[in-house]
């Protein structure tokens, strides 16, 4: 069945169960594209308990957190912690799709990242979240951009029926992967693997090497299921090399917020943002906080 058709012929209730609502409502003119403001686990340096680190991210006014799944955290501690603290867990990433990417030539390692995010589904679904993210390839001298193209739509089709009986969506994340880098591309990629439960999860940093977020926002559209947060300067790129495009504090590089804020009201999307960005200790979160309260107000 085509996508189009699916949505079509499919009730709004019975969609916003099967799927989620948080960024596939159709958000009033009026609302803000970002509205929940979210970061990765791995960002806080300082050394204290899950218990205590869920405390600190809630007082600096942080709404939510994703965590790697697999991980090595004990299941309780983290929904105590969630419980107790109500800071939210939107989704998580999986762990395993750059050392065990579902492009490999090697049927054994897809299996380890197969494998992976079936237990990401599952963790999701325990923690209370809606998405778990997935770099869905890697092309590079050893793996054609055929071969990953087709290699990675095939495994994640067969993660379709988990994605289904957890209700957790599988999204898609832009990397410098060396796959997936135009926006038609991408969006005819999570097309042809017609469902709605796989979609994208937009890095807006990651799309300055080569394009313009709004470029890309435009294109993919409903397709966007969660928002990743990080700048990139390309006079920093040019100057210094192409990893110190990443070294530029928030709403200090070559991303132009206001506009990707128009872009996402545009196609309706209201729901979370995640910094990516390095983190710290109290101070820097505090700052890393800051200036996300600054792109979201970005008009």
């Amino acid at each position: 069945m085509q996508r189009r058709t699916f949505i079509k012929n499919t009730a709004v209730a019975a969609s916003a169960a099967v799927i989620g609502v948080d960024t596939f409502v159709q958000a009033s003119p009026v609302a803000p594209p970002l509205i929940k403001k979210s970061l990765k686990y791995g960002m806080v340096t300082e050394k204290l308990s899950v218990l205590d680190k869920f405390k600190l991210l809630k007082d600096l006014g942080f709404d939510g957190v994703e965590l790697d799944s697999p991980n090595d955290i004990d299941p309780k501690e983290i929904l105590e912690a969630r419980d107790k603290t109500g800071l939210e867990l939107p989704g998580v990433v999986n762990s395993a799709h750059w050392k065990s990417p579902l492009s490999s030539a090697d049927p054994k390692v897809r299996e380890v990242c197969s494998k992976a995010m079936e237990k990401s589904l599952y963790d999701c679904k325990m923690y209370g979240g809606t998405t778990v993210l997935l770099v869905p390839g890697v092309v590079n001298e050893g793996t054609s951009y055929k071969d990953a193209y087709e290699r990675s739509q095939a495994e994640i089709r067969k993660l379709i029926p988990i994605a289904e009986k957890t209700g957790i969506k599988i999204a898609l994340e832009n990397v410098w992967n060396n796959f997936l880098i135009s926006p038609l591309e991408a969006a005819r990629y999570v097309d042809e693997i017609n469902h709605p439960l796989v979609g994208w999860y937009f890095d807006v940093g990651n799309i300055l090497r080569y394009g313009w977020p709004e470029h890309w926002i435009e294109a993919l559209g409903k397709r966007i299921m969660k928002i990743d947060i990080k700048e990139f300067s390309r006079k920093k790129q040019q100057d210094e090399g192409l990893w110190k495009g990443f070294n530029v504090e928030l709403l200090e590089g070559d991303c132009n917020w206001p506009v990707v804020n128009q872009a996402l009201a545009k196609i309706g999307y209201s729901g979370w943002a995640s910094a990516e960005v390095p983190g710290g200790d109290r101070k820097r979160l505090e700052v890393i906080s800051q200036k996300m309260d600054g792109i979201f107000k970005a008009v």
